[in-house]
């Protein structure tokens, strides 16, 4: 493999900060279809879901943590790479 096949195969490898901001987003959406689900009562006019699913909910911030550590991790490796 030649170096400039070798260094384009660098770039385009997931690192550490990517698969958490995947990680987050999955969690991110998780967290999103549960505040839809557990305010879907209010206006269906049923009786509303247990306390646990309004803790499910908290899985949107959750998720946009990790998503947002995972960019942080992706910048500081980017400087990393470019003072070396």
């Amino acid at each position: 493999m030649s170096t400039e096949t070798q260094a384009k195969a660098d770039r385009t490898a997931p690192t550490t900060g990517d698969r958490l901001v995947r990680i987050g987003v999955v969690v991110f959406f998780v967290g999103a279809l549960a505040t839809l689900v557990t305010v879907a009562p209010l206006f269906l006019h049923t009786d509303p879901f247990p306390s646990v699913a309004y803790l499910v909910c908290m899985l949107m911030g959750v998720g946009f943590l990790v998503a947002g550590a995972g960019v942080l991790l992706t910048i500081s490796e980017q400087r990393r790479a470019a003072r070396a």
